[in-house]
């Protein structure tokens, strides 16, 4: 039922893609063996540079904007452009690894990404940076996708509970170390720095990747899947111009007007809505199986993915200008305001399995989407004089609404699906999370733009109003999803 059991049924597969039976596992308690310690110490090291990159730009943002001359609204495509490259290249892993193997992958994605890192610390102006973003976003969507899939074939089939816990020891951490590791390297650099601390990362992950990872080649799997060429080629370019298209809807003065802006949105649907024609005629062979989104299951879990994606990452690009722009703090200020959200998502991890098994998944996520709403109101009708300290503590409780949505919509993803079908979910599932953080970004800087007209914290005040609204409508949503996991 979790995402550890996808890829142990994956064993032998290429990432992302279905295989046979899954394997028995023993119980977790059994010890790892040395080599297989060493392999997911090296799988981290990858992974945490990959997830702290996805929060540790939001606490920049505001530097951009000033160093580079540019606008909020342009400068949120520093971390959609990322969001929307590692939702493009998730489908496509499996087909990579199937013709490299998993270790030359793998040892691609990280130089791709050292590569990504180093150019968009020489990024001269905000189109130069985003374009960057998107080669960075590109070896992190390898690296997150392939991560769990390489741990789970290094184990073969052991110790699954403990594999699980250990790869997603990033995830957890992200939101935490993040912000604070962007903060204290502002406080003493500059915004490439930020960019710049990925290159020893990446070199050390690089050379233990090259001499613990067991060799493997092209092929290894069971069969080796088809690309859909025509899918990617549709649904990529259909994300990115829909999206782009939602970013000019703040902006009365954009190059087009209103005119131009329906024009892309009808432009990128229409790319949406051909891949999907295109993907239904194809079945399991498409890029995604989008019959799957008829399962009660999947259909529920994605939707969900999606709404945590907006308000996980929406919150992420307004908090840390809220701080910054609004209240007048630094960026290492901002940075340690954040960290009990982070604290509070950490400690769910201790309890939130018991809560799904006791009271099922709608109802622990009905409840977590109320806490996270909780957890913004008060920024919302917060002003210049409203005491920061109490305001960061209740993005505790935020946290905690946060922390606790991962497990129970993951969990009631794959009930009452054949074992070929779970790997396919488990990709849908991600992609959408991704795709949903592009979208709740480019949200929160459309509504920073287009509320401009009530003063810094008259914007940010109706921004937080949204996210709230948001995080309310999907609680209800919640209960689209099957009962018990």
């Amino acid at each position: 039922m979790t995402e550890s059991k996808i890829s142990l049924a994956t064993d032998r597969a290429p990432a992302g893609q279905p295989s046979a039976t899954p394997a028995a596992s023993p119980p977790g308690g059994e010890r790892l063996d040395r080599q297989t310690r060493l392999t997911l110490a090296v799988l981290v090291i990858g992974g945490l540079a990959a997830v702290l990159d996805t929060t540790i730009v939001t606490i920049a943002l505001h530097d951009l904007v000033i160093d580079l001359h540019s606008t909020v609204v342009t400068m949120q495509w520093v971390t959609t452009a990322y969001l929307l490259a590692l939702t493009a290249v998730i489908p496509v892993v499996g087909w990579a690894e199937a013709r490299l193997g998993g270790k030359r992958l793998w040892i691609t994605a990280l130089a791709t990404f050292l590569v990504g890192s180093t150019l968009c610390a020489l990024a001269w102006n905000p189109l130069s940076l985003i374009v960057f973003r998107v080669l960075q976003g590109c070896g992190a969507g390898v690296l997150m996708t392939l991560m769990m899939t390489l741990a789970m074939r290094a184990a073969h089939g052991r110790a699954t509970a403990r594999i699980t816990a250990s790869i997603s020891l990033p995830i957890a951490l992200g939101p935490i170390v993040g912000p604070v590791l962007g903060g204290v390297l502002l406080h003493w650099a500059d915004w490439r720095s930020i960019f710049l601390i990925n290159v020893p990362l990446c070199l050390i992950g690089i050379a233990a990747a090259w001499r613990v990872l067991p060799a493997d080649g092209p092929g290894a799997g069971s069969r080796v899947p088809h690309l859909d060429v025509v899918g990617l080629g549709l649904l990529a370019p259909g994300l990115a111009v829909t999206i782009y298209g939602l970013s000019r809807c703040g902006d009365a003065h954009v190059v087009g007007g209103a005119a131009g802006t329906a024009g892309l949105l009808a432009v990128g649907l229409l790319l949406i809505v051909a891949f999907v024609t295109w993907a239904l005629r194809r079945g399991g062979r498409a890029l995604i199986d989008v019959r799957l989104f008829t399962r009660r299951s999947v259909g529920s879990a994605s939707l969900m993915m999606f709404l945590v994606g907006i308000t996980l990452y929406g919150s992420m690009f307004l908090l840390p200008l809220y701080w910054q722009v609004a209240r007048g703090r630094s960026a290492l200020g901002a940075a340690m305001l954040l960290i009990p959200m982070g604290i509070g998502s950490l400690l769910t991890r201790f309890f939130i399995a018991h809560l799904v098994e006791r009271f099922g998944a709608p109802v622990v996520c009905f409840v977590a989407f109320l806490v996270t709403a909780l957890g913004v109101i008060p920024f919302a009708f917060a002003d210049a004089r409203t005491n920061v300290i109490w305001l960061s503590a209740i993005l505790f409780v935020r946290g905690l609404g946060l922390g606790a949505l991962m497990v129970p919509i993951i969990a009631s993803a794959y009930v009452g699906l054949e074992p070929g079908e779970v790997a396919h979910a488990s990709m849908q599932t991600r992609s959408l999370q991704q795709l949903g953080g592009a979208v709740g970004v480019a949200i929160g800087a459309v509504l920073l733009q287009a509320l401009s007209g009530r003063g810094v914290i008259g914007a940010f005040q109706g921004a937080f109003w949204v996210f709230a609204g948001l995080a309310l409508l999907a609680s209800f949503a919640s209960f689209a999803m099957p009962k018990r996991a």
